[in-house]
């Protein structure tokens, strides 16, 4: 496993800004987790917040790591995970974006991030956001003719803003639908009950999303975003079985034969 080295605002023995799996992973399949982690840097002082606030879907994608890891496992996939909580700074959003470091998420003020000076701005894009997409960057230049299919894995909470959310899973698709359409047929074959969400809870937007569109859009890399509801991943038992059911839906995609795995120095 590969670890992110500490910068600027990271104090010695904390944890790094990314971590790599299973580096040398058969599959075809690049995993990425953008909101794997709820830890705030220890200079920061948690930002104001309280423990239960950190605990909540304002600061990361509950359940959205284990899910990975257990995909990971499952397709022997090389899986990248960002460090420390999005509140800090949100390494899926553009950095000239409102979302890019919030001062208020659902209601919650965020008082560590008011009024933050430009140098506390540099500091976070430079010790978290940069390496984290940089390990991104740098596997897949590695990667080389190797076929590759980028999946972002998501979780998204039951209720926001009061309004309930029916999907148990969403599938969004990045430039090219075709990843995206295989993954919400072979979720639909496995169980015609599930409810899928298409482009939901969220689409796929340049203005609001980064990791899919700098990584596999702009790399013409087939890629999609996952997001699993957060109440189906609450145990780490739940979390397993959705690794299982995407895992098994990623090797028909696979075997379909009906997305065009791409070099990932493709451009």
């Amino acid at each position: 496993m590969t670890r992110g080295v500490a910068g600027v605002l990271l104090g010695p023995g904390e944890a790094p800004a990314f971590e790599v799996a299973n580096e040398n992973g058969a599959s075809p399949f690049v995993l990425v987790c953008d909101h794997a982690s709820n830890r705030v840097p220890r200079r920061l002082d948690a930002l104001g917040l309280g423990p239960g606030q950190l605990a909540g879907h304002i600061a990361w994608d509950p359940g959205a790591a284990d899910v990975a890891r257990g995909l990971s496992a499952e397709l022997d996939a090389v899986l990248v995970s960002s460090g420390y909580s999005r509140l800090v700074i949100d390494c899926n959003r553009p950095l000239a974006s409102e979302g890019s470091v919030v001062e208020c998420s659902d209601g919650v003020a965020i008082p560590g991030n008011r009024g933050l000076s430009d140098a506390a701005r540099r500091s976070r894009i430079e010790s978290l956001f940069r390496p984290y997409h940089g390990a991104i960057a740098r596997l897949l230049d590695g990667r080389g003719a190797r076929p590759t299919l980028l999946l972002s894995i998501h979780s998204f909470t039951p209720v926001l803003s009061g309004l309930a959310r029916p999907w148990q899973v969403g599938v969004s698709a990045g430039r090219d639908p075709r990843l995206a359409a295989g993954f919400v047929r072979a979720l639909a074959a496995r169980d015609e009950k599930i409810a899928i969400g298409v482009d939901e809870p969220y689409a796929i937007e340049n203005d609001v999303d980064y990791t899919i569109p700098l990584h596999g859009d702009a790399r013409g890399l087939p890629c999609a975003m996952i997001e699993v509801r957060q109440d189906g991943i609450a145990t780490p038992e739940a979390a397993a079985a959705w690794a299982g059911r995407l895992a098994a839906a990623a090797r028909e995609v696979v075997a379909d034969g009906s997305v065009a795995e791409r070099p990932a120095g493709a451009r």
